[in-house]
């Protein structure tokens, strides 16, 4: 049975994800915190790990493209989840009793317009938004809300007040699955890659590489840089690229590798949209 580490409880998004991609009930490790999957992963405890990278509103989750790198963890897959927030009390009550909504910051970030509305309730930032749901429901905390899913209502027997709150229809978050198998090998066939990369500080030498995975028919997907913690204002570059033939892929790794100072493929994997 597989092992599989989640941040958050049951009942979270990275539990849906769970829940969406796995038939066979596999055994979920809950971690508060990505850090804490991370140790999971690295001390074996689990074999898989569901990681959120990037959302349609908010944009890209840097510390966990930093955890990746570091602990040199390989992407596996990845997974796109349609988010839907949900307000949620305990029975008996409706918006007026509440006073507070705890809920994690980006589920709070993306619901600011519903609350606009309720100038009386109180946002309070929390370390999830299934957990919340959960400590609602066992410490019996009348006049607080949370933001959370469906599933976690369901989990928690918590009462959904209000559907939907999110301030945007169209909002997905990027989920990766990783390991951390000491090499990483593609079993099967893919067309999506992502990739980390350094260059030479000097005019044109990213444009350069960029070439390269045009002319090597790679369409960009993602690009985002960070900091190189002993090189001041110097910048990593991590990539995803998808791609029709493999054999176009291998050419521009091959390039690339020869024109980076510093290269490292970080998942070969199938491209989920």
């Amino acid at each position: 049975m597989k092992k599989i580490a989640i941040q958050g409880v049951k009942g979270s998004n990275h539990h849906k994800v769970v829940l969406d991609c796995f038939i066979n009930n596999p055994e979920i490790i809950e971690c508060s915190s990505f850090d804490q999957l991370v140790e999971s992963l690295l001390s074996k405890s689990a074999t898989l790990g569901v990681m959120a990278l990037e959302n349609s509103i908010v944009g890209s989750i840097l510390p966990n493209y930093s955890l990746i790198d570091t602990n040199s963890l390989h992407i596996t897959g990845e997974y796109y989840l349609n988010i839907s927030h949900n307000l949620m009390a305990l029975e008996g009550q409706n918006i007026k009793d509440i006073k507070e909504v705890h809920s994690h910051y980006m589920a709070l970030l993306q619901c600011a317009d519903f609350f606009k509305k309720y100038p009386h309730i109180k946002l309070v930032e929390d370390e999830d938004t299934a957990a919340t749901a959960k400590r609602i429901e066992e410490n019996k905390l009348k006049g607080i809300a949370a933001i959370a899913t469906k599933d976690a209502a369901s989990l928690y027997n918590l009462n959904i007040l209000e559907e939907n709150i999110q301030t945007l229809s169209n909002n997905a978050t990027r989920f990766v699955f990783v390991n951390a198998k000491e090499k990483l090998t593609s079993e099967k066939k893919f067309n999506k890659a992502s990739l980390k990369f350094e260059l030479d500080h000097k005019r044109g030498s990213l444009a350069a590489a960029l070439n390269i995975m045009s002319d090597c028919n790679l369409s960009l997907t993602k690009i985002q840089s960070l900091p190189i913690l002993d090189s001041p204002w110097k910048y990593s570059f991590f990539v995803d690229v998808v791609f029709e033939q493999e054999s176009d892929y291998q050419k521009a790794k091959s390039v690339l590798e020869i024109m980076s100072t510093s290269f490292k493929v970080l998942g070969e994997y199938k491209n989920a949209k």
